[in-house]
């Protein structure tokens, strides 16, 4: 074969330059013909290494019989293997820099072996015939500033179950069963968009899939990379987009990984007060090694582009973003300008959100960023970090502190629930309560709220209609919508068997009217980034635990007046402040929304500052909404 079959000159120059956006089109296996001969076209990068050969069943694992041929300064190794077929398991089998023998799995491969087997599965992912060029065609136009995003988070191994059996022993949905079910339920629900966990292959289940080993393959738990492509395409042709979590903050030291992988500190810093999480014990990428950053850049795009995934959710950026995250004096090393900020982690972000948005309009990435870093969602080229969206993680906080309280203590922490207020507007938020907060002994939703089950209840309405009325996106993990009652476990499926019981049936009724008003109304997402589409009535009635506030719309017609009473007493002689004398209708309360909208009429008598009010009969934790 020749030297230079596929991994060019050019592809070298790009690759070390970290701009070959499509290298996975090159590194990994491809079935291909060359010389009129069927076979796969395999190749690495592993720029120590003393030798490479390429091991699998098409050659009985012979460590000899395929050898590699290094093309080019850069390290790349390639061979064409003829024979070789789809459904072939395979390995690179490398002599590292110190001659040490080491069989890796390919960091390119688009799909693995089932664990516990760690290797890579020759496989062809340009045969699958999408559907879904409508959605794909209308989501150029979409605009996550303007438009309503209620994000239902799903780890597809635990959201249902079938029952174990020899050859399905943890009962896994496949992913095109798996779309099928959840198609059917998130639209029922109203949901926009789903995100889902743990999808890269991952050798071990408790890690949800944050732990990863094959970036560039759908988890084979679920069935083949087709099968991944069908859910992505059936999820689009009913108008549901797609998130996945995306983990570029670190990865495991499994032997078959990416650590070490030649011998030599490749992927990660050799240096472990720069490569190593001692809390996690991971590796850190190189950010700084164009090659690194290559590998990733075209791994979002690989999912974005090749399987229509509509947005990345990037876990774990503050622990990029920050040298010393988690370490101790001593376990890290400064900038150049002796600061904690991770320069090249800054880099990449910028660059990896201006190619990812730049190149797919409407889609999305998020940060899971957990400090206060400024410009998350700034433009990049005015010194941001380029993101679309950041995880409100100082407003879930406050909000959790809050309603786990017992009533009778919201009145001394009243600012818990006005604070995030203050900060609206340095971001562009989604407001999440995600499997971070239902795990590690943290409680369900449920079981966070204070009082007996039915109080537990009537709180945890109040508390999501709070959290569907306030400026942000949203976004709630599977089986909070109907109260499940013990802590998500991935080892079981959700309690679906409590929706026979009226209050949790009752719940997720609430929930699916929470989010129809939501999006029916412009006033509740049109102008989230924009501080005229937001005023207090009353933010400062804390001795009754009551907050009021208005929504307004862009168009200026169908504003939302909000009310909520955090406590269990009712308060038969409230009223409230309006801005306007006008007719305010009731479209929804604590039962969910109403048959028929009954109408309040502001007259002229002072309450809250404010010329105009109406009376309003307040019920214990009772919830409000009007148009108006």
């Amino acid at each position: 074969m020749g030297v230079s079959m596929k991994f060019t000159d050019l592809d070298q120059y790009l690759f070390g330059q970290g701009t070959n956006y499509e290298v996975y089109k090159k590194l990994g296996a491809h079935p291909t013909t060359y010389r009129r001969k069927k076979g796969v076209y395999f190749a690495v990068w592993a720029p120590n290494a003393q030798s490479v050969s390429v091991i699998g069943e098409f050659n009985d694992w012979e460590e000899e019989a395929n050898p590699m041929e290094k093309v080019g300064p850069i390290g790349v190794y390639e061979v064409f293997v003829p024979g070789a077929k789809i459904g072939q398991l395979y390995k690179f089998f490398i002599v590292g820099a110190h001659g040490e023998k080491l069989y890796k799995a390919d960091p390119y491969a688009n799909e693995a072996e089932l664990r516990p087997g760690t290797a890579s599965r020759i496989t062809d992912i340009t045969d699958y015939k999408w559907k879904d060029a409508t959605w794909i065609k209308n989501r150029e136009k979409f605009d996550e500033r303007v438009e309503p995003m209620a994000i239902y988070e799903v780890h597809p191994g635990s959201w249902k179950k079938h029952p174990q059996s020899e050859e399905n022993e943890k009962g896994f949905y496949n992913y095109r069963e798996f779309a099928h079910a959840l198609a059917a339920y998130v639209k029922e629900m109203g949901y926009t968009h789903v995100e889902l966990m743990g999808i890269a292959e991952h050798p071990f289940d408790g890690s949800w899939g944050y732990q990863v080993t094959g970036y560039y393959a759908p988890t084979s738990r679920y069935g083949t990379p087709q099968d991944f492509k069908y859910m992505v395409d059936y999820l689009h042709q009913n108008k549901i987009g797609v998130i996945l979590d995306w983990v570029p903050a670190h990865f495991p030291k499994d032997a078959h990984g990416l650590a070490n992988f030649d011998g030599t500190a490749v992927y990660e810093h050799a240096d472990p007060r720069q490569g190593e999480h001692p809390d996690w014990g991971t590796k850190i990428y190189n950010y700084g090694r164009p090659e690194v950053k290559n590998f990733l850049i075209a791994n979002a795009l690989y999912w974005v582009e090749e399987c229509h995934v509509d947005g990345l959710r990037v876990d774990a950026v503050a622990s990029m973003l920050y040298l010393d995250y988690g370490k101790k004096d001593g376990e890290w090393i400064a900038n150049k300008y002796g600061g904690n900020q991770n320069l090249e982690a800054i880099e990449f972000f910028k660059h990896l959100n201006t190619v990812v948005l730049g190149r797919n309009h409407g889609t999305v990435m998020i940060a899971e960023e957990s400090t206060a870093w400024p410009m998350v969602t700034g433009d990049a080229e005015k010194d941001g970090l380029g993101f679309s969206l950041k995880w409100n993680m100082g407003w879930m906080n406050d909000f959790l502190e809050y309603m786990k309280l017992d009533p009778y203590f919201r009145k001394f922490n009243h600012n818990k629930m006005t604070f995030s207020m203050s900060y609206a507007y340095s971001e562009r938020y989604v407001l999440v309560l995600s499997h971070d907060e239902v795990v590690h002994l943290k409680c369900s939703m449920l079981e966070k709220m204070p009082g007996e089950l039915p109080d537990k209840f009537r709180n945890l309405k109040a508390a999501y209609s709070f959290m569907n009325c306030h400026p942000g996106k949203k976004l709630l993990f599977m089986g909070q919508e109907f109260g499940q009652l013990r802590e998500w476990s991935e080892e079981r499926e959700l309690d679906w068997f409590l929706l026979n019981e009226e209050p949790h049936k009752e719940l997720q009724n609430y929930v699916h009217d929470l989010l129809t008003v939501y999006k029916k109304y412009p006033a509740l997402y049109a102008g989230d980034n924009d501080p005229e589409g937001f005023e207090w009535i009353n933010a400062n009635d804390g001795d009754r635990s009551i907050f009021s506030f208005v929504r307004k719309s862009p168009t200026k017609r169908n504003n939302i007046l909000y009310i909520v009473n955090f406590t269990p007493v009712d308060r038969p002689d409230y009223r409230v402040g309006v801005p306007k004398k006008k007719q305010y209708k009731l479209i929804m309360d604590e039962n969910g929304l109403l048959e028929q909208p009954k109408t309040f009429k502001a007259v002229k008598q002072e309450c809250d500052n404010r010329e105009f009010s109406f009376a309003y009969p307040l019920p214990a934790y009772g919830v409000a909404i009007f148009t108006y």
